[in-house]
């Protein structure tokens, strides 16, 4: 399943249609919160009978389940109707804080073009994206480069600025609009792009001539994320599976019936997924095919697209292992007897571990996350006691690896990453730096002395009201809690300094802790609208996640998964506890996995949480993985456990399952987002989740507790929401005002 992060949205819906059995018959006017319809089907499993009365609201298709879906809308409008000047604020905040027409940091990029006399020559691109006041979407650029040292002036004009893709130009108009592939041929001459128009996550791959501007014939559809060029004539891309698993590596030649494109590498494992991706110096393809747990590559030279794959190292259970080319040999990250992963190379030619040599030992605690490698350097990325870092090791004249050393930031609470550089052979790296206070910031690292050359900070515009942005004016803390099994949990805090520690300001605690994602400590603009109304914000970095190491996420993984539950809950309390907030002013805020999160913790501590806000969540997990033929179920195994065939796993999972533990108390006043067209996590969970929390809390008639439960669904969406930063925006601020009226009223 797919991660969301802290600030991720979707936008409020505006259709609507007849209700469902038990609301108004005028969806503008509801009557009432809508009750769905009782149908029950039945399922045994390891002996075990399970009713479950919603099921049917699982078909998009269905008439039925469309008019329930649009008088939830409807029942959601009219609830928060009282919000709409807030909704108003907080979107003006953002905008009004938020440079529209920006650039980011052009990068550089070479391409090998004939000369006049057929012999090669390099040419120098700067890349960028632009973005322009009252637009939607980013237009994608580059411009010729003379001198590769001295970037383009970022507030004056580029000279020969050449618009490669423009989103708002290709959207069509699209309710939703995504782009899934952005790849341009080595010779620079063509564009490889793909485009999703539903939200559905399978893209239409498509050709555009540089130099003339026009589309070629060629129209690829079905795609999945990413296609990769070898040479100047032939894309190498994946195709999914009926259970939406990328299992296929094509090969389309320009100019060819892409109806014939023969396969060149596939995987018949269920719970593999397949990928391809080009090494930096453009003349190698990997073919990567990875579980959760088992990993392995095979490499094909781009002057040979027609050949066959080899296999690096064949896969083994357990052993998960990365690879990246580096000149004349390979760097591999990998876990062979190394709990945290460890570094190693071996020769281009490798067809076996037993070729590998270490580079960098294994450090329990270290978690080695990747590795680039340049001409004269390479660039580890890590985790070391909770934070990211950056580990820089200089190659001698024959790319011998010599000793390394970090990059070091001041902030104790930080999160810096290589956004890496476009050519093999380079004197610098583009780094991203970030914390809760501090905005995006761009810096390049010259590898020569060490220097970090800053070459952008995102501007955070002033305020009307609250004036100009000063991080001075927040504080940043690491705090710990203790989890039930003595386990210390480290939590991010934010907070602006004029918010008191005795209890009274409101709160929002975030989690995810699932598939060793780390929910690192970055800068929101749009959380600013938070913390100046007296907002504490803070992160959960628990269990299941990624934060202190690979033990860190398997203690957190199929039979040991209440731990990130109880661990979450203990991050709570611990704010509790020190005067951050109290249990009437503190909500909860999760996606995906971490939707799965919201709704266990919402059983297992109802009086903890004043209200809580699950994005596209997980919560009939039980329902999904049991079946096979459903999207990504197969390769959760790994995850989760397989419930299907270990009656052990399926008594576990059925006993935090959000939506078969509802329980007839009062909960948390609940706010569940949706997509129609969500392939990762279909709309059916959280639908089904909310009508049975209607059925059976005790507050589903939205009493006078005040704690209502709301459902809303995006009819022309995915998993990551609506598309379009304005959309975006209105849509976190449909959120952040509801989280606000639940929890600082006061401040409506």
């Amino acid at each position: 399943m797919p991660q969301t992060g802290p600030d991720d949205t979707r936008r409020s819906l505006t259709e609507t249609a007849p209700a469902s059995s038990g609301s108004s018959t005028d969806p503008a006017r509801p009557a009432g919160p809508p009750q769905a319809d009782v149908r029950p089907t039945e399922r045994v499993h390891h002996g075990d009978v399970l009713v479950d009365d919603f099921e049917w609201l699982r078909d998009s298709t269905d008439p039925d389940v469309l008019a329930h879906l649009n008088a939830e809308n409807a029942w959601t409008e009219a609830q928060t109707a009282d919000q709409a000047e807030l909704r108003e604020a907080i979107f003006t905040d953002i905008r009004t804080r938020t440079r529209e027409t920006d650039l980011t940091v052009p990068q550089y990029g070479e391409h090998e073009t004939p000369g006049p006399d057929g012999t090669p020559t390099q040419r120098g691109y700067w890349y960028y994206t632009r973005t322009r006041e009252g637009e939607e979407y980013r237009l994608y650029c580059r411009a010729p480069a003379e001198d590769r040292a001295t970037p383009p002036d970022l507030e004056a004009g580029i000279p020969g600025e050449e618009v490669l893709l423009d989103g708002n130009a290709e959207d069509g108009e699209a309710a939703f609009f995504s782009i899934g592939t952005f790849s341009v041929s080595p010779d620079g001459t063509r564009l490889a792009f793909a485009v999703d128009r539903s939200g559905d996550e399978r893209f239409t791959l498509r050709v555009r001539d540089l130099t003339s501007g026009q589309l070629l014939p060629d129209v690829v559809p079905d795609t999945f994320y990413g296609a990769e060029w070898a040479g100047n004539e032939h894309l190498f891309y994946t195709r999914t599976d009926s259970a939406w698993r990328p299992y296929q590596v094509l090969r389309h030649r320009l100019g060819t019936d892409p109806t014939a494109d023969p396969l060149v590498w596939s995987e018949p494992d269920e719970r593999y997924w397949l990928g391809v991706e080009s090494s930096r110096d453009d003349r190698w393809l990997l073919f990567g095919s990875a579980s959760k747990l088992t990993s392995e590559y095979a490499i094909l030279a781009t002057d040979d697209p027609e050949g066959t794959p080899r296999v690096i190292a064949p896969r083994t259970q357990g052993v998960e292992y990365s690879v990246e080319v580096a000149g004349d040999r390979l760097l591999v990250v990998h876990n062979d007897g190394a709990t945290d992963f460890m570094l190693s190379e071996a020769p281009l030619e490798a067809t076996d571990r037993s070729q590998w040599r270490t580079v960098l030992e294994h450090v329990p605690g270290v978690r080695l996350l990747g590795v680039e490698a340049y001409a004269r350097h390479v660039v580890v990325s890590l985790r070391r006691d909770g934070l990211t870092a950056l580990h820089v090791i200089p190659r001698d004249e024959h790319g011998d690896l010599g000793e390394g050393h970090d990059i070091a930031f001041d902030e104790p609470v930080h999160t810096v990453g290589s956004e890496g550089a476009l050519t093999y052979d380079t004197p610098d790296v583009r780094l991203s730096y970030s914390s809760l206070v501090t905005p995006p910031t761009v810096y390049d690292y010259r590898f020569a002395d060490g220097a970090l050359l800053l070459r952008k900070q995102t501007p955070v515009l002033d305020h009307p009201h609250h004036g100009p942005y000063r991080p001075e004016d927040y504080r940043q803390e690491r705090i710990w809690a203790t989890a039930p099994d003595g386990t210390r949990v480290p939590i991010s805090v934010v907070a602006h300094r004029s918010v008191p520690r005795d209890g009274s300001a409101p709160a929002v605690l975030y989690g995810y802790g699932s598939y060793e994602v780390s929910i690192d400590p970055e800068f929101s603009t749009a959380r600013l609208s938070l913390l100046d109304r007296g907002y504490v914000y803070a992160i959960a970095h628990i269990r299941g996640g990624g934060e202190l190491g690979r033990s860190w996420y398997e203690q957190g993984r199929t039979l040991t998964k209440r731990n990130t539950f109880t661990d979450f809950i203990a991050c709570a309390e611990q704010l509790i506890a020190d005067g951050w907030t109290s249990a009437d002013r503190l909500a909860a805020r999760g996606g995906s996995a971490g939707g799965l999160l919201m709704g266990a913790v919402a059983n297992l501590a109802p009086t903890t949480f004043r209200a809580i806000h699950a994005a596209v969540p997980f919560v009939d997990n039980l329902t999904t993985i049991l079946d096979p033929e459903l999207p990504l179920t197969v390769i959760e195994w790994e995850e989760w456990g397989d419930p299907l065939h270990d009656p052990e796993v399926y008594a576990y999972m059925k006993s935090y399952a959000p939506y078969e533990n509802v329980a007839p108390t009062q909960y948390p006043a609940i706010l569940a987002t949706t997509s129609l067209n969500d392939t990762r996590v279909l709309f059916c969970e959280p639908a089904k989740w909310v009508a049975e929390l209607r059925r059976t809390a005790t507050n589903a008639a939205d009493d006078a507790s005040g704690r209502p439960i709301l459902l809303k669904t995006e009819m022309d969406a995915g998993h990551g929401g609506v598309s379009g930063r304005y959309r975006g925006w209105r849509e976190v601020a449909f959120e952040y005002a509801w989280l606000i009226s639940q929890t600082a009223p006061s401040e409506r």
